[in-house]
């Protein structure tokens, strides 16, 4: 009994002591046992702890306390990742990370147990933005310290990040740079090697690739690097289609003891996909389903060969597994459990997505999205000819069903980036909206600098990199606490009604690598067709060089013609008629198309005018997609009214002389502010642009190449086009009287950055813009034409029209200015239906009528029925 209280006297005082521990020693302790006994059990203690200590944490300013809930983050990520935790993982480095720096704290090397492996892993989910701004970050604190070792993991994690986002030649020529210049290891000149034969495979050049995985297995062969020796036998087994190589690779792999779960799964998915390239079909199901094993603790194949959605979570490996089990379905003739394995992959897809901020990250990851869309549209085609095949033509609701799955498959792809900001714009807080702007501004500074090439000042680029990553962490901070939304799906039954409504038909074009695949909505039903993709875009690259120069078509009448009709052929647009309206939805190339410029009928003709145009047989408008031709309701005001924008450029070799016409005209014609030369400064732009219903900007713009974006001058300044994002606008129309104001560097997930591209992020749903360098006389002719019918009362979309029209029916108008160069440039993306003041009024007044009516003739009822009630009640003998 004595020894049980004595026994019981030790324990209450350890327990007391263990409480007496100052909150630093306790996190340490903490921080120990995990390390100590290394599992999964270990890290949910300590996750544990964490939350009970997170009060406390949020109210102490003990820098040293402060530190060591650092380091417990860094430790807890560093497991997360190593057990598969990839999503947990990056929180935890980024907690650490926003601590480190609001805290001002040091004596602690954050770039090796923090920076390094967050930049990694966001470069592991697509998040390619904030994973070069992390490298590059780190990069130059390295290189301020002259630390050789930290320098050289940045280069070579920053071609990684190159390499993912598609910037080949960037990551060669840093690469091939460093192993020039640099004082390297024979191990680290074997990981740059290995890394430069993944970019020249990415480039196309597999002798490259082969020669560089060579060299880099050599330099590799005497080190301690396993993994690296291992990725550098992968590649070329996997270059070389060698499966005995690949044996070596998991060999040389196996031989670490510390591989985390997401490292193991990569070798299962390559292994997986050698054996499917090399028809051993089941060894490749096999090898799939070790994937599965390793990420998903649940996944039990005795069950089904795919594993629950809800079991699923943001992992790229996954991603692959899923598109390769896919394929393993197709070689099995079971097309619908292809779709299936494809679905998880579009799950998967939207939850990595949901971890991404920068918009570039958002564009190249939809690229991925695209790949697979192309895929499953091939399916549901193949299944609807198939079904039809078996029921002799007959339609279905079954085989409907798979031309508009395919069809939702397809608008899902469609500017899903500027469809997301407009949803976020709603949903976003005050406080997310500034952060987001600020965002913006730092990334702008950025761009501005690194466009001065040599000059550029690199502490400069590091200051805004700084700026840009501490908002980034607070953004996201503040996106954790609330759930996170996304858009519905378009609801095809009131597509059908409005298209109906409006006597539209809706052509939608989805470029894929093998086949552009064209959806015709016409009479509440869905038609697919394809053609393949080489081969049209030729034809539109041929059609599109017309347009480079004024002179080209003139000089070659015929052949425009015939390259026209070729290419009216091609893309299989609609013959004319009872529906007089047509909104093309183009993808790819087609973006910078005048569909309106198309021959429908060859003739000998020199006359521009009598030529046989698809202007002539439909009323032609554009749209982002079908979702924003269903949804977007454009914002009308009281009074039309005008904001001119004209900094006219006067006695420079920028002046445009004839929009001072434009002017003079819509000064005529409409009430606003103009404002002209001097005055017409970014400024006083910003400061006005919220209060018209119709913004008309005519200047000088700029598509910009593969460095340089797009971008509009004003008379001070030339603004790139994401610049115009953090506008708040809300006009009926935004009109960009400027050259190529719908040109910029083109992604087919997203449709081209250009000028027009930011007034439409900045709220603009109706835009008149550019397709190439504009006329500055027909330019004004034609903007003369256009205001005309809008002021008459005619719809933006019809104006549109009919200018054009009007042009080529314009006796004084030279034949030679009656080229589609002249006229064709200006396409209309936005509603082909006004709500403008005179609209509202025309509505008002008929409605106002109806009721009027309507308690005319309530009271006239009502009258007449206490004549008949008062009738009857006089006796009848009276």
């Amino acid at each position: 009994m004595r020894k049980l209280f004595i026994l019981f006297l030790l324990t209450q005082l350890a327990f007391s002591q263990s409480k007496a521990l100052p909150l630093e020693e306790k996190i340490y302790v903490a921080i120990d046992k995990l390390v100590a006994n290394p599992n999964e059990e270990s890290l949910r203690k300590l996750e544990s702890f964490e939350r009970s200590i997170s009060t406390a944490l949020d109210v102490t300013k003990n820098k040293p306390e402060l530190l060591a809930f650092v380091i417990l983050n860094c430790n807890k990520a560093y497991y997360q990742n190593l057990f598969g935790q990839t999503q947990k993982a990056i929180k935890s480095y980024e907690k650490a990370w926003q601590l480190f720096q609001k805290n001002k704290l040091s004596n602690y090397d954050i770039t090796e147990s923090c920076l390094k492996p967050l930049g990694n892993l966001y470069t592991i989910i697509g998040d390619y933005e904030n994973a070069e701004n992390v490298i590059k970050q780190y990069y130059f604190i390295a290189n301020l310290e002259n630390n050789q070792q930290q320098k050289f993991a940045s280069i070579l994690n920053l071609s990684n990040v190159y390499q993912y986002s598609g910037k080949h030649l960037d990551a060669v020529n840093l690469l091939e740079k460093t192993i020039a210049s640099e004082k390297l290891s024979n191990t680290q000149k074997g990981m740059l090697w290995n890394n430069l034969g993944n970019n020249y495979l990415a480039s196309n050049n597999n002798q490259k690739a082969a020669t560089s995985y060579k060299i880099s297995i050599n330099l590799l062969k005497n080190s301690n690097e396993n993994e690296s020796l291992s990725n550098a036998y992968r590649n070329l087994a996997l270059l070389n289609n060698n499966l005995q190589l690949f044996e070596q690779a998991k060999e040389t792999f196996l031989k670490n003891k510390n591989n985390s779960s997401r490292s193991i799964a990569k070798l299962y998915y390559d292994e997986a996909f050698l054996f499917f390239q090399n028809d051993q079909i089941i060894e490749s199901k096999n090898a799939v389903n070790r994937v599965f094993k390793t990420l998903i603790p649940s996944y039990s194949s005795s069950k089904s060969i795919l594993p629950k959605a809800n079991s699923l979570y943001a992992e790229t490996t996954l991603l692959d597994a899923f598109d390769l089990q896919a394929k393993l379905f197709l070689t099995q003739n079971k097309p619908k459990k292809a779709l299936e394995s494809y679905a998880l992959s579009f799950h998967i897809e939207e939850l990595l997505q949901l971890l991404l901020v920068y918009e570039n990250s958002k564009i190249i990851t939809q690229i991925r999205n695209r790949n697979r869309t192309e895929k499953c549209i091939e399916i549901y085609n193949s299944l609807y000819q198939r079904e039809k095949t078996r029921a002799k033509g007959e339609l279905s609701e079954a085989k409907i069903s798979h031309l508009e799955s395919a069809f939702l498959l397809s608008e899902k792809t469609k500017s899903a980036v500027l469809k997301q900001s407009f949803f976020d714009k709603k949903n976003f807080s005050r406080e997310e909206k500034l952060i987001t702007e600020q965002l913006q501004n730092w990334n702008t500074t950025i761009i501005k600098e690194q466009q001065k090439s040599d000059r550029a000042d690199i502490s400069i680029i590091n200051e805004a990199i700084k700026k840009q990553n501490e908002l980034m962490l607070l953004l996201k901070s503040k996106q954790n606490k609330r759930a996170k939304t996304s858009e519905k799906d378009l609801n095809l039954a009131d597509l059908y009604f409005k298209l109906e409504k409006e006597n539209a038909v809706l052509v939608e074009y989805f470029m894929g690598i093998e086949n552009v695949y064209i959806f015709t909505i016409e009479n509440n039903s869905i038609k697919l067709s394809s053609i393949k993709t080489d081969n049209t875009n030729s034809k539109i690259v041929s059609f599109l060089d017309y347009f480079s120069d004024s002179e080209k078509i003139a000089k070659s009448i015929s052949k425009y013609n015939t390259s026209s009709f070729l290419l009216y052929q091609t893309l299989q647009l609609p013959k004319k008629s009872n529906h007089k309206n047509l909104i093309i939805i183009p993808d790819g190339l087609l973006t910078f198309l005048p569909f309106e410029a198309l021959i429908t009928k060859e003739s000998k003709t020199t006359n521009f005018a009598k030529m046989s145009y698809l202007l002539n047989d439909f009323k032609i408008g554009y749209s982002n997609s079908a979702d924003f031709y269903l949804n977007s309701i454009p914002f009308y005001h009281k009074k039309e009214t005008i904001l001119g924008v004209f900094p006219l450029f006067e006695n420079s070799n920028l002046e445009l002389a004839f929009s001072k016409n434009e002017l003079k005209n819509l000064q005529a014609n409409f009430s606003g502010k103009y404002l002209d030369k001097q005055e017409a400064s970014f400024e006083n732009f910003k400061k006005n642009a919220e209060n018209y219903s119709i913004i008309h900007l005519s200047t000088h713009a700029s598509s910009g190449d593969i460095i340089e974006p797009a971008s509009i001058r004003f008379i001070d300044q030339e603004i790139l086009y994401s610049e115009l994002y953090n506008l708040n606008l809300n006009p009926n129309l935004v009109v960009l009287s400027a050259c190529e104001t719908g040109i910029g560097k083109l992604y087919k997930s997203e449709g081209a950055m250009s000028v027009a591209r930011g007034f439409q992020f900045a709220g603009a749903q109706n835009l008149l813009f550019s397709l190439w360098k504009v006329n500055d006389f027909t330019t004004s002719v034609l903007m003369e034409k256009f205001y005309k019918k809008v002021k008459k009362g005619n719809s933006f979309f019809e104006s549109n029209h009919q200018a054009k029209l009007d042009f080529l029916n314009d006796e004084t108008i030279s034949n030679a200015k009656k080229s589609p160069y002249y006229w064709a440039s200006f396409v209309y993306y936005g509603s082909l239906e006004n709500q403008s003041a005179n609209n509202n009024f025309l509505w008002i007044s008929i409605i106002g009528c109806v009721v009027v009516f309507a308690l005319v003739s309530l009271f006239l009822f009502i009258r007449r029925r206490r004549k008949q009630i008062n009738y009857e009640k006089v006796p009848r003998d009276s």
